[in-house]
């Protein structure tokens, strides 16, 4: 059995850990209450552009070149959302094992093609897809410690660029959607080309605010070439804030449980403690009333 002063330093050392899980937590809770309150606002936004720009490209006679859809899919982008620190348990690692699944199912030819690239937003995201060899072109470690929308839309829009020229063919972001505190919506989802039977599948169930032939000024084409661009920005916008909030969560529930973990291992410590305590007092004991017999019987 161990010795007192090595379960000792071992309480101390569990409860020093149980301490800063414990603030962990907390910082945690304070950052997901800014990130929801970000990502509640963005919303209703990004939902209702997608809505605006779904009627317009519904319209038969406006066009845009990021609506190329390509005769052959030659080169496809990733744009993948992780984080820059760790200690939030399978948020970066579910994801990730999410997007490694899809891409040797769907895009197995293009890896081996080498045709694939991604760009890695975060610190775990970059250190996760070139450590297996993926054909990273661009990485964003510590882009969470200042998250600006203004560094967003610059990657997306370098994508659209990349996406008008023919640089590549198919533009996918794969994210954490934040559900609650302690589960998350791993997504992987097309923005470019932009499908226009899809972009805008939110529906008003008001038939006749469906029924509305709305006049474009000064035409729905000029709207339209306005609209999309920022419509793309909005959706790696929003996928960042939803994987930001999402982070915390995750981090919140796994201090929380480490927390919890540590509690249990403090008692059974105590437990190991207090019995050895209890051997070394019956042993000495023994040796007492052995000595004072041998005593006695002298």
């Amino acid at each position: 059995m161990a010795n007192l002063r090595d379960i000792r330093n071992r309480i101390s050392s569990v409860n020093n850990t149980q301490q800063i899980t414990k603030a962990m937590k907390m910082v945690a809770a304070a950052k997901l209450r800014k990130a929801q309150e970000k990502m509640t606002r963005t919303r209703p936004y990004a939902s209702k552009i997608a809505e605006v720009a779904g009627r317009l490209t519904g319209s038969n006679n406006v066009s845009n070149p990021v609506m190329r859809k390509p005769e052959e899919v030659e080169n496809v982008l990733f744009i993948i959302v992780g984080s820059d620190r760790g200690l939030c348990g399978g948020f970066n690692n579910n994801l990730f094992k999410e997007v490694e699944k899809q891409l040797h199912s769907n895009f197995q030819k293009h890896l081996d093609n080498k045709s694939l690239s991604v760009v890695a937003i975060g610190k775990k995201a970059t250190a996760y897809f070139k450590k297996r060899k993926y054909n990273v072109i661009e990485s964003f470690p510590g882009f969470f410690d200042d998250i600006q929308y203004d560094a967003t839309s610059s990657i997306m829009e370098t994508a659209t660029e990349q996406f008008i020229k023919g640089e590549f063919d198919e533009v996918y972001i794969a994210f954490n959607e934040f559900k609650s505190v302690i589960a998350q919506n791993r997504k992987v989802q097309q923005v470019l080309p932009i499908d226009a039977e899809n972009i805008g599948n939110v529906k008003s169930d008001n038939a006749s605010e469906q029924a509305i032939d709305y006049l474009y000024e000064p035409n729905s084409q000029a709207i339209l070439d306005r609209l999309l661009p920022l419509h793309l920005n909005m959706q790696l916008w929003r996928s960042v804030l939803e994987s930001n909030a999402s982070e915390q969560g995750a981090r919140m529930t796994a201090m929380d449980s480490a927390t919890e973990n540590a509690k249990d291992l403090e008692k059974e410590l105590r437990l190991k403690y207090n019995q050895a305590r209890q051997s070394a007092i019956t042993t000495e004991i023994s040796e007492i009333v052995s000595g004072a017999q041998a005593l006695s019987e002298n």
